[in-house]
């Protein structure tokens, strides 16, 4: 019977997984399309949304703990379960950059941008795409897919580096150009950085399966880290 139940719940939870992940990649695509928009409006309901991703975060860890102390699982079940726990801690933290981009969007208002919105929303797709494999491996256990998918993240680190060095031409071009580069800056920030999340997740699955918790982008260093929800 306790089999059953924990069965049917370690099932709940990768439902629930699955759900989350949907929200934080719809708020990193709205983000990004209310900067490129000057949509005032949708950057503050991202914002305002950002407070239901928190809350389905709390969620689960609560179910999880839950399951923890009444349903005494396994090894394997225990590595699921704290797969579950790192997975939506870190699709939290790229919410918060959804979050921090739609603040950028009302710190620039309606002014015009000073360069062609295009990498961004590159970095975007790209970023959201790894994560949504990430979470597709996670669900089929699939160690392959979870090793190659952190590959990916050089080609949002080159576009963060283009974005950089645009935005530090315009900026010797014209000192004026300095307040808004810094914003865009940080929203390229908020999307190279949601891609180091993803590889974190990576790292989960295998841990998952194999049991062994190794680095699979040496390059990922959280000392960068921005506090807060990645807004200047």
């Amino acid at each position: 019977m306790l089999r059953r139940t924990l069965d049917r719940e370690l099932q709940r939870l990768q439902d629930e997984i699955v759900l989350m992940a949907s929200m934080v990649m719809r708020a990193i695509k709205d983000s990004v399309s209310a900067l490129r928009r000057h949509d005032i409006e949708e950057a503050q309901r991202i914002i305002a949304s950002d407070a239901e991703i928190n809350k389905k975060r709390f969620a689960i860890e609560s179910d999880v703990l839950v399951l923890i102390a009444t349903q005494q699982p396994m090894a394997g079940d225990l590595r699921i379960l704290a797969a579950v726990l790192e997975i939506v801690t870190e699709l939290e933290r790229i919410g918060d950059y959804a979050k921090g981009i739609g603040k950028i969007t009302m710190l620039i208002g309606l002014e015009p941008h000073i360069k062609t919105i295009m990498d961004i929303p590159r970095m975007a797709e790209l970023a959201m795409g790894m994560l949504e494999r990430a979470i597709d491996a996670f669900l089929r256990r699939d160690v392959e897919l979870a090793r190659a998918i952190p590959r990916e993240d050089d080609l949002v680190d080159n576009l963060y580096n283009q974005v950089n060095s645009e935005l530090l031409a315009l900026i010797l071009s014209n000192p004026r150009n300095m307040e808004q580069s810094n914003y865009l800056l940080w929203a390229a920030h908020n999307l190279e950085r949601a891609a180091d999340r993803v590889t974190n997740i990576c790292e989960r699955v295998v841990f998952t399966v194999t049991g062994e918790m190794s680095e699979l982008d040496q390059d990922v260093d959280n000392s960068s880290e921005p506090h807060g929800d990645g807004a200047p």
